[in-house]
């Protein structure tokens, strides 16, 4: 059973180890754009994983601080674990990713899926910036699609799970599954699949093989902004929950059912406040661009092409 907490009004649960094979995981919410953010651990070794942290961004003045990238470090800390691979799903077009800055304090590796090579091909069409985004210089590893590692003594598996973005990728570790923007909470469904490079029918597939893990295991999802009937957030439910009550996909949907309802969703819904600025942090890893002559940083943004 999850034990929930608060943090500076951050909420936390920590899922505990079901038992061998079976990682602890810890969801801290971030309220400012309903992001989750991981802890992963091995019991045994106390090795852990941090997934999807945010570098928290102001879209009215431009401005970051770390305050949620301190509180997941503060829970570590708390905790008694050590950082072992910092992690990303996909680059974010909600939040801003505190991977680099990660990287730095902890001393662990970062890493991503390979296809945003791709990603970062498209915008940079999109944002005229035909040298930017090295994603080889700015990730210390790209998966592919099966790839394996090891988070202590448990074993990670990689599965692309594209439709949201072309490029983004699911963290399979024993009976805890982290899916990021396919499925939402069973009573929202699943996550949007507008974006450039995004597909409606890729993301049905994604699901699909996301469901088809075993029962039991434990799916943590990318975000939550909340549903009629609930006051809090909640970003956990088995593969079986998500079979028998997920409005979207939930056992016996029709695909092309799904597909239409998604796309007529997604026809509704604007771009994230943040999309246009925070992909250029995040297609280099969390890093800002380099300063310019007077020291200070400068992001570029689209007129007219959304």
């Amino acid at each position: 059973m999850s034990e929930t907490s608060q943090l500076d009004k951050a909420i936390v649960r920590h899922s505990p180890s079901t038992g061998a094979n079976s990682p602890d995981v810890w969801g801290i919410y971030e309220p400012d754009t309903g992001s989750i953010q991981y802890i992963c651990a091995d019991p045994a070794t106390k090795k852990a994983a941090l997934i999807d942290v945010v570098l928290n961004f102001d879209p009215a003045s431009f401005a970051t601080d770390t305050r949620s990238m301190d509180q997941v470090l503060d829970l570590v800390e708390e905790n008694g674990l050590s950082v072992e691979w910092v992690l990303d799903t996909h680059p974010h077009a909600d939040h801003a990713m505190a991977s680099a800055r990660l990287k730095e304090q902890v001393g662990a590796p970062n890493a991503i899926g390979e296809k945003v090579a791709e990603i970062a091909e498209l915008w940079r069409d999109i944002y005229n910036t035909p040298e930017a985004f090295d994603v080889a210089r700015d990730f210390d590893r790209l998966f592919a699609d099966g790839d394996t590692f090891r988070l202590g003594k448990l074993d990670v598996r990689v599965m692309l799970s594209t439709g949201h973005t072309l490029g983004s990728i699911s963290y399979v570790c024993g009976d805890a599954a982290f899916v990021h923007d396919t499925l939402m909470q069973p009573d929202s469904g699943t996550a949007r699949a507008d974006f450039p490079g995004g597909s409606t029918e890729e993301l049905w597939n994604s699901i699909q093989a996301i469901l088809s893990l075993p029962g039991d295991t434990r799916l943590f999802i990318g975000h939550d902004y909340g549903a009629e009937g609930r006051d809090e957030p909640e970003w956990e439910a088995t593969v079986d929950t998500h079979k028998s009550e997920n409005v979207h996909v939930k056992s016996g949907t029709d695909k092309a059912d799904y597909i239409a309802v998604r796309e007529d969703r997604d026809a509704t819904l604007g771009l994230p406040d943040r999309m246009l600025a925070v992909l250029q942090i995040n297609l280099r890893g969390g890093r800002l661009p380099d300063a310019e002559s007077d020291g200070a940083h400068y992001l570029k943004l689209p007129v007219n092409k959304f």
